[in-house]
């Protein structure tokens, strides 16, 4: 193979010549033949065994051309590409054949889309405010509610009546007309009042019954309502309460913080869910300031960026909401039938946030490349850790997947990142709060 020529043709598009000789040509029609002359019959011969020659005199000596170029054409291809210095971002290459015989060989000419030529405006000294990091007393009493929540336990109340927020056993039966309809009976069937699970009206109609109770509640099915014969219609649900149940909630002391964690006291619990709560905020700050960063490098991109690779992106999006729903049990179909969207109007969706993502690794590489800045190996090292963590698998296997230069170029776009950061300018956010009450604890001293 040759790389006869390389032409710009257009931005971000070239076009490679590309010359395979007469040799390397009849060797490839000569596989072609050993692979597909056993289809071809000819006269005289029984079949599969015809001599190239006879198969040529009969059928032209172009008959194995079309094979024979595709057991060469990827290879040569690639080898001019790597021979040309392009990189390129997609597979989508328009072809075109100068020449083809058996004596001279091939000539052809691809056209590919290679990674866009940008600039940037700027990467040093740019602005960002870090959001205000605290965490008050009343969202770490949440986080203890929310833990008292998810141990309750439903204690019976038998000294008065079922009210909003209470679990209630039923028996009911519904009729329309005075007639039993299907799917409208059961027995004893918790319901916990105020959830909406049923009927609007059926549940506020429960409150302040008490056990042993039986009773009508008249309800109108909603026009939407999935069975036909019932939407909109009126109906009497014959009601038996046989019980009522409350949440009750643990006391937030000492003992619930041995039961529900490694702590002996309460102090000791909520002091933790406090720091991890600080935890979390820092780190949700530190996102909020490279987001700021970041959007001002992309807005000051310099250079036309292929649709290719948005496409690109589109597609990987496309496909990992699809890997998702199918760990869920459904289809990427269903889910558009579902959603009433076609496969076209749900690409689009993920559009900006596409846009966004190339943009930013375009940038990111582009500092790479005008800082020198390089992936070391103990930190290429920790990032093959972390993605066999990540998938569970054993590290050995990671690299034998994920080439070596790859993970590097991603470890140094991660650094690309951190030096932005390092060379901003980055405020903190100002307490109002803390700033106002400083400001009349001075007014008081004068």
């Amino acid at each position: 193979m040759t790389l006869k020529e390389t032409n710009k043709i257009e931005t971000n598009r070239y076009q490679l010549e590309i010359i395979i000789d007469g040799e390397q040509f009849r060797e490839a029609i000569k596989q072609a033949y050993r692979k597909e002359g056993k289809k071809i019959t000819v006269p005289g011969y029984r079949p599969g065994k015809a001599p190239l020659a006879m198969i040529e005199a009969r059928y032209g000596s172009e008959v194995f051309f079309e094979d024979a170029l595709n057991l060469l054409y990827a290879d040569a291809v690639e080898a001019a590409i790597n021979e040309s210095g392009l990189k390129v971002i997609d597979d989508k290459m328009d072809f075109e054949l100068v020449s083809i015989s058996k004596e001279d060989g091939v000539d052809f000419k691809v056209s590919v889309t290679t990674y866009p030529e940008i600039e940037l405006e700027a990467y040093k000294g740019l602005k960002a405010e870090r959001p205000l990091v605290k965490v008050e007393a009343a969202e770490v009493n949440a986080e203890i509610k929310s833990l008292q929540e998810r141990n309750a336990r439903m204690v019976s109340v038998e000294d008065r009546a079922a009210k909003k927020g209470d679990t209630v056993v039923i028996d009911f039966e519904g009729f329309k007309d005075g007639v039993a309809f299907d799917g409208g009976k059961a027995e004893g069937h918790s319901l916990e009042l105020g959830s909406g699970q049923f009927i609007p009206g059926f549940e506020d109609q429960i409150i302040g019954k008490n056990i042993d109770d039986e009773f009508d509640v008249n309800v109108t099915f909603p026009e939407e309502y999935g069975a036909k014969e019932l939407a909109g219609q009126p109906a009497v649900f014959k009601v038996k309460l046989h019980e009522i149940k409350l949440r009750e909630l643990p006391a937030a002391d000492d003992e619930f913080a041995k039961d529900v964690s490694e702590f002996e006291t309460l102090k000791e619990l909520k002091a933790d869910l406090k720091k991890k709560a600080l935890e979390r905020k820092k780190k949700a700050a530190e996102e909020v300031v490279e987001n700021i960063l970041v959007q001002q490098i992309v807005d000051g991109i310099k250079g036309e960026i292929p649709e290719a690779m948005f496409t690109n992106r589109l597609n990987q999006s496309v496909e990992e909401f699809g890997y998702r729903l199918q760990s869920q049990g459904m289809s990427l179909d269903l889910y558009l039938q579902y959603t009433g969207s076609t496969i076209e109007q749900f690409r689009e969706t993920f559009r900006p946030q596409a846009e966004m993502q190339v943009k930013y690794r375009l940038a990111l590489e582009k500092i790479v490349e005008l800082e020198g800045i390089k992936a070391d190996e103990a930190a290429v090292e920790a990032e093959y850790a972390k993605i066999a963590e990540g998938y569970g698998v054993e590290i050995d296997k990671v690299k034998a997947v994920i080439p070596a230069s790859e993970v590097e170029k991603d470890v140094a776009v991660g650094k690309a990142i951190d030096f932005v950061k390092e060379n901003a300018v980055i405020t903190d956010a100002v307490d109002e709060k803390k700033e106002a009450k400083k400001a009349a604890e001075k007014k008081t001293e004068e």
